[in-house]
């Protein structure tokens, strides 16, 4: 199946339907414990859900970092694609949001649709409704 404006969202099953799902039964169970804790379970129940906190922090930290620096590798090769098209670097009013958007857009659309953008100031979601020759990208999620 060719990816496009309705089809183009990628999801990970064992992120976003197991582990997400899972961490938020996890915080409820750990703060049920802390509520029912006797005085002599008070502090373990406690650790529990401090240490419950912790992993679901560097859970979803781990998950932000990686999808910030896909952002920066994204901005790059869409910086070096329209330098390549254009031999102009992009214009740094274009927001990292519209650069992502921008991906899809095939070589042909590109520099124009960039500059409206910026022209229009467009929503992320605006420039991908806009583009006639969608460029999949399979590799995101």
């Amino acid at each position: 199946m060719s990816q496009n404006y309705k089809n183009h969202r990628r999801f990970s099953p064992s992120y976003h339907f197991i582990s997400i799902p899972v961490s938020a039964i996890v915080l409820v169970g750990a703060i049920v414990n802390l509520v029912h804790a006797s005085s002599e379970t008070v502090y373990s129940a406690s650790l529990i859900l401090v240490l419950t906190l912790l992993l679901i922090s560097a859970f979803f930290h781990a998950r932000i970092f990686a999808l910030k620096t896909q952002n920066r590798v994204i901005r790059v090769e869409e910086n070096l694609r329209h330098y390549i098209l254009t031999g102009k670097p992009l214009d740094a009013r274009l927001r990292m949001g519209q650069i992502i958007a921008l991906r899809f857009a095939s070589d042909a659309e590109f520099p124009k649709l960039a500059q409206r953008a910026i022209d229009e100031s467009l929503s992320n979601d605006d420039i991908k409704r806009a583009i006639q020759n969608w460029k999949a990208d399979y590799n995101r999620v």
